[in-house]
């Protein structure tokens, strides 16, 4: 039983706590106490479900709730269905190609080269400068 992230073993020791504090007087009305907010929480939810079956209608009972949780996304297995679905496509598309066309062969321009002359610099001459380019 795990109620509320709470095992057995804790259970009992907050039972045995509960009883060392409150006392063995105190302890039966506290109990009353916390059965009663717990029927409340219960009657709450209860009636805010029917409320929102009253107000959105049956629609509502046939939704799977369990796949629309955000924690069951996982990214790696999204990224990984969406490729194997592209290439699942390119394949089909490439056989039902009617016919095998070869590639055609890639057009080559020439580009002209641009050299130019540079001198070198004298031994007490400064760098060029540009203050536009900096």
């Amino acid at each position: 039983m795990d109620l509320f992230g709470i095992n057995g073993g804790e259970f009992i020791v907050l039972a045995v706590l509960a009883v060392v504090i409150l006392g063995p007087e105190k302890l039966p009305e506290y109990a009353k106490k916390l059965a009663n907010l717990v029927k409340e929480v219960r009657r709450m939810a209860n009636g805010a479900k029917e409320q929102l079956r009253e107000e959105v209608g049956d629609e509502v009972a046939d939704i799977d709730w369990k796949k629309l949780d955000p924690r069951q996304y996982d990214p790696r297995r999204i990224i990984k269905d969406a490729l194997v679905d592209e290439f699942d496509d390119a394949v089909n598309a490439a056989k039902s190609s009617p016919a095998k066309t070869a590639a055609p062969a890639p057009v080559r321009t020439a580009v002209p080269s641009v050299t130019t002359q540079q001198s070198q610099l004298g031994a007490n001459e400064p760098a060029p400068f540009d203050s536009e380019a900096t």
